[in-house]
């Protein structure tokens, strides 16, 4: 069939669920047995996402290919179960880089290069490019930001463009919008969409369908009378409402009859989506057979989106275990007080039933991570590192059993003289910041008899012993101090191929023998976690929480938590859609 494109643009409101939106079409026309893939549009002038502040725009996510990505290429891989890479991630920067880079070469031949047809042309040459990369039958097109951004309309532009060249019958376009609800007169308020509808047509764009964000459902009366005013079939306006759980917005929408909509629009054979293996996860994340309290100590827990993927892991682990996962915010500043004092402390930390510390970058909270790894260890509580988490494990395994006190990253310390971690040789001429970490998808071989070769086996996640995961990061454990770790009872479980047994050579990952779970990666798991394929760290760390959740529960401890480490505490999975 003749390729076909779905538009997503929002309005109203910025972060209103477009993305959501956008994978929810996906799973549904991937459960239909369509090959598809997802674009994200983002109006910023960066190149990508790797420069910026967590705390302002969340997770940079990490492609196969290496690209720092928007937080929403994450969740178009989660929902729609593909690997995507940078050319799924389309932004300002990248546009006009080109463009700029064409004129100096001549490539236009002296023509005044335009916003039309020169940005618009190379906005859509990478839309197309991202259909013929995988031979997608259907391709997602998310317009980042908000309709009447000044930034985003070169991209309407083009996405109005692309209706005239591919046709009508191959192209949708969908809007989102906030209907907010007041309740002191006790209704949904209509007119915020009909405005942004009609910033939408002013350029040129009428849309197809409108999906109604809102924090309960619409009424029927609302939302013909958005129809009405928005010149939109009455049948072609959906609600997705606020959802328990943002894996449930696919089964919403496709009981209200997006999926139908879809193949009515876009020509498609009539096909029921194969929806029970999701289903029944949905159903393991609102009914789990047992719980347990999971600690992420990091720096960044006031946007929580910086950790999205790390959460999301963590849901499908839960998933796997049938088991709820709650998860507790600690800030890691708060555990190390000034002068080294305790401000949470050992006995906190140990109410929990596995500590996990992400990853991250600067000396702000180190001592509070190291402080984590430490009670962890001695106390036998499940621990998980993930990339800077397993060099802090590594720095409080050298001070506190390797005999090497003082030791340190030299990212913290450049003048330590025991940097157990430290800075890439590569990396030690690098000037610019952008895209110039190790990144990207880089191999690990998996040492015999550990139990990282456990855990991958035990869920059928790769063919052992090399595997495949996603890497961000500059510094490394040292190889000039392997020996004395391992020495000292450090297992190196993962290294990069060829060096295993050699005692030298890039650290994969570390754990410890004799504890119940204290395994370190070196990379990042989590962005390859799938809803219905966990992450095998990631599933056997929950796996151990939940042991050592029945061992406590048996001895009588029940569910006494820290009441200073709760703030922030969210059940994962119970964000609306």
């Amino acid at each position: 069939m003749n390729r076909k494109y779905v538009f997503v643009t929002g309005g109203v409101v910025s972060s209103l669920g477009k993305g959501i939106t956008t994978s929810s079409i996906g799973a549904l026309l991937r459960a239909r047995g369509y090959r598809v893939t997802a674009v994200k549009i983002d109006p910023y002038v960066n190149v990508d996402a790797g420069t910026m502040r967590p705390y302002e725009h969340g997770e940079v996510f990490v492609t196969d290919d290496g690209a720092e990505t928007d937080l929403d290429i994450g969740t178009y891989e989660r929902f729609l179960d593909v690997d995507l890479g940078r050319g799924n991630n389309v932004t300002t920067g990248q546009v006009y880089l080109r463009v700029i880079e064409q004129e100096r070469r001549g490539a236009y031949l002296s023509q005044t290069v335009q916003v039309i047809p020169h940005v618009t042309d190379e906005i859509k040459r990478r839309i197309f490019e991202a259909g013929d990369a995988v031979d997608a039958e259907i391709v997602l097109v998310e317009v980042g930001g908000t309709v009447g951004d000044i930034e985003s309309l070169p991209f309407l532009e083009a996405i109005r463009q692309i209706r005239f060249e591919q046709g009508r019958e191959n192209t949708l376009y969908i809007h989102v919008t906030l209907v907010p609800y007041l309740g002191m007169s006790e209704e949904h308020k209509t007119k915020p969409t009909q405005h942004s509808v009609a910033t939408l047509r002013g350029v040129g764009i009428q849309p197809d369908s409108l999906v109604l964000r809102s924090q309960l459902a619409v009424p029927e009366g609302g939302r013909r009378k958005i129809a009405l005013f928005s010149n939109v079939e009455a049948d072609a306006v959906f609600n997705a409402y606020d959802a328990d759980h943002v894996y449930a917005v696919p089964e919403m929408l496709e009981q209200q009859g997006v999926g139908r909509f879809v193949e009515r629009m876009l020509g498609l054979e009539r096909v029921t989506p194969e929806l029970r293996a999701w289903q029944e996860a949905v159903r393991i994340l609102r009914h789990p057979e047992k719980g347990v309290s999971i600690a992420i100590v990091g720096k960044y827990v006031a946007m929580p989106d910086a950790y999205l993927s790390l959460m999301e892991a963590l849901k499908h682990a839960g998933i796997a275990n049938r088991a709820g996962v709650d998860i507790h915010w600690v800030n890691a500043e708060d555990l190390v007080g000034a002068g080294g004092n305790d401000l949470l402390g050992m006995d906190d930390l140990a109410g929990f039933d596995g500590v996990l510390v992400p990853g991250g970058f600067g000396v702000r909270g180190i001592e509070g991570k190291v402080r984590a790894a430490q009670v962890a260890r001695t106390r036998g509580i499940p621990y998980l590192g993930i990339c800077l988490g397993m060099q802090v494990a590594v720095i409080e395994f050298a001070r506190n059993v390797a005999g090497l006190a003082g030791a340190n990253s030299s990212e913290f310390d450049q003048y330590t003289p025991l940097p157990v971690v430290d800075l890439m040789p590569e990396q030690l001429e690098v000037e610019g910041l952008g895209g110039t970490m190790r990144l990207g998808s880089w191999p690990m071989e998996v040492v015999p008899g550990t139990l990282l070769e456990r855990l991958y086996s035990d869920f059928n996640w790769a063919t052992l012993p090399i595997v495949e995961e996603r890497h961000r990061h500059r510094w490394e454990v040292n190889p000039a101090f392997v020996g004395r770790l391992t020495d000292a009872g450090l297992v190196v479980a993962g290294v990069t191929p060829g060096m295993a047994g050699r005692g030298r050579g890039l650290v994969e990952a570390i754990e410890l023998p004799g504890h119940p779970f204290f395994v370190g990666l070196q990379s990042h798991p989590e962005f390859k976690s799938r809803l219905l394929r966990p992450s095998p760290p990631f599933a056997g760390f929950i796996r151990a929480a939940v042991e050592r959740a029945t061992l406590r529960a048996a001895e009588g401890a029940g569910d006494a938590r820290p009441a200073t480490s709760n703030a922030g505490a969210e059940r994962v999975g119970g964000a609306g859609g």
